[in-house]
């Protein structure tokens, strides 16, 4: 029974997730596989989790002792949010993490799960490659116009960049997901091709 129970673990790479053993998708992507490591987005997410912490804290600690606080926290943090969302939103793509109904593309063979990974990739880019230009619309508008922050009086597009910058690395995500998914469908009906030419 032992020697079964870590035949099953060895079989497919595994990670530890609040103490429990979940396997890790046997397709899922290496670093070393990217253009450009997802851990760009991870590093630059603990950043921003580290402003966002060192900001409330201090906030905390200025309104315990003075009754004031700054003015410009609650703006920068949800500015602050709002990044981390779309840098998270970028490396679970990169990764092929992100949440999905698994009814229909568990039920099919290999290649009708790789068609429906390529559909799916492709409709997160065109949203997102959407996102990218109507966030640079507003932005260009806040530029134009001259638009200035609520809490502290900065340009709003500031802020507001960030929309397309981000969401056009989603995209770029998204198309190297379809990519790989592509060669990946293309390795498979290569390797049917090549077992049928085998059989007599």
């Amino acid at each position: 029974m032992e020697q079964q129970e870590q035949a099953r673990r060895d079989a497919v790479p595994q990670h530890v997730v609040d103490s429990a053993v979940i396997p890790q998708a046997a397709d899922e992507a290496q670093d070393a596989d990217f253009r450009v490591s997802p851990r760009v987005e991870d590093w630059i997410g603990v950043i921003v989790m580290v402003l966002l912490v060192c900001i409330t804290f201090a906030n905390v600690v200025v309104r315990y002792f003075t009754d004031e606080s700054f003015a410009w926290t609650e703006e920068f943090s949800v500015f602050l949010m709002i990044v981390l969302a779309l840098v998270a939103g970028s490396a679970a793509v990169a990764r092929d993490r992100n949440i999905r109904i698994e009814f229909f593309f568990e039920r099919g063979s290999q290649a009708r799960q790789k068609r429906l990974a390529i559909l799916s990739a492709l409709a997160v880019a065109v949203m997102f490659i959407a996102l990218a230009v109507l966030g640079a619309r507003i932005t260009w508008d806040e530029y134009t116009f001259g638009e200035t922050s609520p809490g502290i009086g900065v340009p709003s597009w500031w802020y507001s960049i960030w929309l397309p910058v981000l969401s056009a690395s989603i995209a770029l995500r998204a198309f190297g997901l379809m990519a790989r998914n592509v060669r990946a469908l293309k390795a498979l009906h290569a390797a049917r091709n090549e077992q049928a030419g085998r059989k007599p």
